[in-house]
């Protein structure tokens, strides 16, 4: 005789389980690093067995790699403020948003263990390498168009993550002791030409080699 009532034990597989893991997966990764993971605690929280999550993502850098492509923190931010399109503000948007995530004391400091992990691991460096590509350079190339649009949206990321790398992993002053203001102030310029490109200066901005106006 069958008995009715809701099933206990473990998740079987499904699309709702993989769902279930990867939840969980990008809430600890961020929660707690990459290194203080283990497949087991995420396979335990998700009420899997740990085979299922082997099956799906092969390894801990597998499932990383699929939680971060899913929409880690950095990338979930610059959704928010691509889908606003506007590129006359995007930079100090840009700015704004990702002092906002990595000053924040529960965001911050998992986000920099992360930096961290992928310096000192090449496999996940390589990782966070293709998620960046893919969820950050190509959405920004998407929202400039034009000529060399992928170099200018590169060119653009690569301010931002020396940023990142000055402020809160080397912590070089001036610029950690610096206001969002005065960040925003410093930096954007360097983003507004980054998103220009090569040979288009500012406007207002002298040719090369012409003289400043006299006094």
């Amino acid at each position: 005789m069958n008995k009715s009532g809701p099933r206990r034990g473990r998740r079987p597989g499904g699309p709702d389980t993989r769902v279930a893991i990867l939840d969980v997966a990008r809430r600890r990764f961020l929660e707690d690093g990459y290194h203080a993971v283990t497949l087991r605690s995420i396979a335990g929280e998700a009420e899997v067995d740990l085979a299922l999550i082997s099956y799906y993502f092969g390894s801990k850098k597998g499932l990383f790699g699929a939680a971060l492509a899913l929409g880690a923190n950095p990338a979930e931010v610059l959704a928010r403020v691509v889908a606003e399109g506007d590129l006359s503000t995007f930079p100090e948007r840009v700015i704004r948003q990702v002092l906002a995530v990595w000053d924040d004391p529960v965001t911050g400091p998992p986000l920099l263990a992360m930096l961290k992990s992928a310096i000192d691991d090449d496999s996940l460096g390589g990782l966070v390498k293709e998620a960046v590509e893919r969820e950050i350079v190509d959405r920004i190339a998407g929202l400039v168009q034009g000529r060399e649009a992928r170099q200018r949206a590169a060119s653009f990321t690569t301010v931002v993550a020396g940023l990142i790398a000055t402020r809160y992993l080397l912590r070089l002053e001036p610029i950690v002791s610096m206001t969002t203001d005065e960040v925003v102030r410093f930096v954007s310029p360097q983003l507004r030409q980054a998103l220009r490109g090569p040979g288009r200066p500012a406007p207002n901005a002298r040719p090369a080699g012409r003289p400043a106006p006299s006094r």
